[in-house]
């Protein structure tokens, strides 16, 4: 009888779990139950199988151990925070360890002097700013998933929100990170101070990578003091979005800056309504919220709403905190509200803000063409717009697929990028060469070997030809 011979990938395999168990006892886990959740994200994506192991990190020198033992033995791993990403960018799947840093949650330091906050990259943003008031700061970053996504997860996919027209994006907050390199090494880029030019900027670099340099393990970030003085909300339905985002450039051309301008669509009002019990579209056909703050925040306030009553809105203004509240909560309860209608894709194209009137009847037109669901919501603010695909069951349909290939082709037309917040991750990573073009593909390809030779971060993801994990994770 001839013996049998056994797998050389799955001997790997147990040894590197092994290895893990026996360096990292408590933080390494392999049951079925636990691994299941790391096989998705928010992204209705689904890997083809489980992940080696989870290693949950309590320190840097977990993640460490953990990137020593993983490279030593040729595994791949894929950092995982609240597993909140809308990319794919997060998912693991088999052959591969995923290392969470979740629970390094800690705030190390706050300096209302420095303005600046160091923390682990598992705290949520929303729980670091609740943290923050107490010293009359707070970090401007503000996505719609605030309550539920790390502070580390943000930066990895350099996410914005609501309130970027006027504080900008993640990497305007950031001042330094502390980074676990693939092979365990540890380093620090970036400068604590406001201003620094020394050397090339790795911290930006490293900003929206999603995993793919290394495993983001402290930051330090820029603060702001909380706001003073009122705060007005405006919201204005309108009969068209087309109206309504051409609203939103009136106000921007006059001069002022909102912290927060949101708009819905027809599609994402009627789930919101459904979701909330309001008949929002007896009011109109897409809703224009504007918030403003600081100082001028009144006068600024009364400008914006007769701006928005030129421009064809009904529109209400309040300075009453609960009923600002009340406004913003409806474009913050638009995603779970989409959830409803099924499966999603959820997209978040960018473009110049005189063209967001383009895209949204550009979108309106793929409905119609492919008999596709596409609620749109977009932060009219920065001109992010976020297409939303709705349909049955686990796998993409094709249509929808020729749908979302045509949104990015007609973003990149209009000078836009494919990616405004969420990421690339393995959802649009065969359209990155379209907007990049071969040379600076070649050149990011490049970069990503300096950083990491073996190809063993995140493999699969943001990269088209990256298939070593690739669409093995996908089903």
């Amino acid at each position: 009888m001839t013996p049998r011979t056994q797998d050389p990938a799955a001997t790997e395999a147990s040894t590197v779990v092994s290895a893990l168990l026996a360096t990292l006892p408590g933080r390494v886990r392999t049951a079925a139950a636990v691994l299941e959740p790391y096989r998705r994200d928010r992204s209705g994506r689904v890997s083809g199988g489980p992940p080696l192991a989870v290693v949950e990190a309590l320190s840097v020198a977990d993640v460490q151990e953990a990137c020593r033992i993983a490279s030593a033995h040729g595994v791949p791993i894929v950092t995982r925070g609240a597993g909140t990403g809308l990319a794919g960018g997060g998912i693991a799947g088999p052959d591969e360890i995923v290392l969470s840093t979740r629970a390094m949650d800690r705030v190390l330091r706050v300096s209302p002097q420095n303005r600046l906050a160091v923390v682990e990259p598992g705290i949520l943003n929303a729980e670091l700013n609740d943290r923050l008031a107490e010293h009359g700061l707070w970090w401007a970053p503000d996505p719609a998933s605030r309550e539920i996504s790390t502070v580390g997860g943000n930066i990895a996919t350099n996410a914005g929100g609501l309130l970027c027209a006027k504080y900008g994006v993640t990497r305007e907050s950031v001042l330094s990170l502390k980074v676990v390199l693939a092979d365990g090494r540890l380093i620090q880029v970036g400068h604590d101070t406001v201003k620094g030019v020394t050397g090339l900027d790795l911290c930006a670099l490293m900003i929206g990578s999603e995993g793919t340099l290394g495993v983001i393990v402290e930051c330090t970030l820029r603060l702001r003091p909380l706001v003073s003085g009122p705060i007005a909300t405006i919201g204005a339905f309108f009969p068209s979005v087309e109206r309504a985002a051409a609203a939103a450039g009136d106000v921007v051309a006059a001069g002022w800056t909102p912290a927060v301008m949101e708009l819905m669509d027809r599609r994402t009002l009627e789930c919101v309504g459904r979701y909330t019990g309001q008949d929002l579209l007896a009011r109109g056909d897409a809703l224009l919220l504007v918030q403003v703050d600081g100082a001028g925040a009144l006068t600024e306030a009364d400008a914006v709403h007769d701006l928005v009553v030129a421009a064809g809105g009904a529109a209400e203004l309040t300075t009453d905190a609960a009923e600002s509240s009340r406004w913003m909560d409806l474009r913050r309860q638009a995603f779970p509200a989409i959830e409803s209608l099924g499966t999603l894709l959820v997209e978040d194209v960018a473009v110049p803000l005189d063209r967001m009137s383009d895209m949204f009847a550009h979108v309106r037109r793929l409905e119609g063409r492919y008999g596709v669901i596409i609620p749109t919501a977009c932060h009219a603010g920065d001109g992010n717009l976020h297409p939303t695909f709705a349909f049955q069951g686990e796998e993409v349909p094709a249509e929808v697929w020729q749908a979302a290939g045509e949104v990015f082709e007609h973003a990149l037309a209009l000078g836009g990028t494919l990616s405004g917040e969420h990421g690339i991750g393995l959802l649009k990573r065969r359209w990155l060469g379209d907007e990049l073009g071969e040379d600076q593909l070649d050149l990011q390809r490049q970069i990503k070997a300096v950083f990491d030779p073996a190809g063993l971060l995140n493999p699969g993801k943001v990269f088209p030809d990256d298939d070593r994990s690739g669409e093995h994770a996908l089903s």
